[in-house]
């Protein structure tokens, strides 16, 4: 519970607490979370599971990562594999953590990285934050890092697939694909080192041919837009202050952090992209953009607020009164700094003045000209109340009506989504069959929470109903494992015990990790993972729906829904047997 509170807030429900669902956009909460049976499940999306499934879907990792991540937070200590049974993932992670260290020493001991030591001295940082970072060199050498990592035992290949060495283009062999440089470790929301951004030392920037940085490339640990540098670092700063400053460069977040500005990350000089900003909404739904506020910075922070516009976060946009980006500006006055975050603009009012800026409003081109800049902006909002908002403020300030704006929006809004309207049909009629499962088929459910919620039910409802009766292939399934898995806990206790099965015998725990042993020896591939998201959102549902009821008003409703299960049963056979007469008939059988 602790540890799904670091992710999302959550509101207790009864013995349970819900939460809006992090995994899709919704309005009402519908993501439950039991502590006492250590599960969680989504009725809005289906996605459920244990602390382990919560943390991969939220982190994008595998189990053993998982497994990583919450280790420290349990007090446990894991030993590392065997290098050779370890998956190709943790291998890669290993090489670029070695690298990182590497790097690191080099420039605190290396001769040949004393340019690289003048330069970070001069951009005023400090011993603490160089080692805070893990900043290091690279040696101006083909082969430097290649040597050192072959020297670990890691082959070319593993090299190659971390992004730290690049095949040469006669074939033969491979070269460091950072030589030279000043590099700064990019770590992913875990802390674990994942990629580098190099910078050349200024003594070599004129002979350089490569560009002032390089960065990793692409790689199966490295995804760039899924990584906002310094947010491992910056994540706690980002929930004290409510707000996440986005600057662009590594330099700009790291100043800010040595200063005290503990909740500023970069995009890296990239646009903002729709896992960064989900990322961000982990931690708050307030955003500040600071980028360079030349013509670049402009461009790059128009498409980031775009994307967070559609994501219906907090924007506002932070005018620097100093300095071409936040490292310089706060180099020169931390104050002046303070004031421009305190003083950050709406996103809107920031498109407003920049559109308007030194325009002559007199002239009817120039008020065309800003309907056509921010009426697709404000297309993006996703707040009705903000749209309407604008849409008068823009009336107001071009002096045309705000009639005429709203059908202009809204013909823009329809002519995009009939375009889109064909593509989208085949997905929806998809997701329409699969949601609308048959009304049996939903009381089959119920009937299967109702036995979850009071197994001491279990026995009268194996009375009332056959597995035929029960709607669905996959309710079947559980409802066969859930009376089989009972019989066998009554053949193992005796009467006395017997009369204690709701709260002693009878453990959801146990019943969960033998379905999970059950299945998973089956040919089915999955059936154990589907059965167990079942289970779950089963468990919830009759939390959900039954949380009033008592023993006796529950056997009430077992009643009543087993009378329905069965007619509905018995006139399909009907239907079957009438076919197969008209069938034998027809034939003259």
């Amino acid at each position: 519970m602790d540890l799904i509170r670091e992710y999302i807030p959550v509101k207790a429900a009864g013995a349970n607490f819900r939460a809006r669902c992090p995994f899709h956009r919704e309005k009402t909460p519908s993501l439950m979370i039991s502590p006492e049976k250590q599960i969680w499940h989504c009725f809005g999306c289906g996605k459920g599971g244990d602390i382990f499934s919560f943390v991969m879907e939220m982190e994008g990792v595998s189990f053993v990562e998982a497994l990583r991540i919450l280790a420290p937070k349990a007090g446990v200590a894991l030993r590392r594999q065997d290098p050779k049974l370890a998956s190709e993932r943790n291998r890669l992670l290993d090489i670029v953590e070695a690298s990182r260290k590497y790097y690191h020493n080099c420039l605190q001991t290396s001769e040949r990285a004393k340019a690289a030591r003048v330069y970070l001295k001069d951009r005023g940082l400090a011993e603490e934050t160089i080692e805070e970072w893990q900043i290091g060199y690279s040696m101006d050498s083909w082969d430097d890092i290649l040597k050192f990592l072959k020297s670990k035992n890691y082959k070319d290949n593993e090299i190659f697939l971390a992004g730290m060495i690049v095949k040469s283009g006669k074939g033969r062999g491979f070269y460091d694909r950072f030589r030279g440089r000043i590099m700064f470790p990019i770590n992913d929301i875990n802390g674990n080192t994942v990629a580098f951004s190099a910078r050349i030392t200024p003594d070599k920037e004129a002979l350089e041919k490569m560009g002032k940085y390089i960065n990793s490339p692409q790689t199966r640990i490295y995804d760039k837009s899924k990584i906002l540098f310094g947010l491992d670092k910056a994540k706690v700063g980002i929930k004290n202050n409510e707000l996440a400053i986005i600057a662009e460069g590594q330099m700009d977040v790291i100043t800010a952090h040595q200063h005290g500005y503990k909740n500023v990350i970069a995009s890296s000089g990239t646009a903002l992209t729709g896992e960064q900003i989900n990322l961000l909404k982990r931690y708050s739904q307030n955003i500040a953009l600071a980028f360079d506020m030349d013509q670049a910075g402009v461009i790059a922070a128009d498409r980031g607020i775009q994307e967070a516009t559609r994501a219906e976060m907090n924007i506002k946009v932070i005018e620097l009164p100093e300095g071409k980006d936040p490292d310089e500006c706060i180099r020169k006055n931390p104050k002046s700094w303070e004031q421009a975050v305190k003083t950050a603009k709406p996103m809107m009012q920031y498109y407003f003045d920049l559109t308007f800026d030194g325009l002559d409003l007199l002239n009817v081109d120039n008020r065309r000209q800003a309907a056509k800049t921010i009426l697709p902006i404000i297309a993006k909002l996703g707040n009705n109340i903000d749209k309407d908002s604008w849409l008068k403020r823009l009336s107001e300030k071009i002096d045309v009506k705000e009639d005429l704006l709203r059908e202009t929006l809204n013909s823009s809004i329809q002519a995009k989504n009939k375009s889109r309207a064909s593509s989208y049909s085949r997905d929806l009629d998809k997701k329409a069959m699969k949601i609308n499962s048959s009304r049996e088929e939903k009381l089959s459910e119920l009937i299967l929470a109702l036995a979850l919620k009071f197994p001491a039910l279990l026995e009268f409802i194996a009375n009332h109903l056959q597995i035929e009766h029960i709607v669905g292939q996959e309710n079947q399934l559980l409802y066969k494992n859930l009376i089989f898995y009972y019989n066998n806990i009554i053949n193992n206790h005796t009467i006395n015990e017997k009369s204690a099965i709701d709260n002693n015998i009878f453990s959801f725990d146990e019943f969960r990790q033998w379905l999970q042993e059950e299945l998973s020896g089956t040919d089915i591939a999955g059936a154990d993972k589907v059965q167990l998201t079942i289970l779950e959102r089963l468990v919830f549902l009759g939390d959900k729906e039954y949380f009033e009821l008592n023993i006796g008003s529950a056997k009430d409703e077992v009643i009543k829904i087993s009378l329905i299960l069965k007619k509905y049963y018995l006139s399909n056979k009907k239907r079957e047997l009438t076919k197969m007469i008209a069938k034998a008939e027809g034939s003259g059988d």
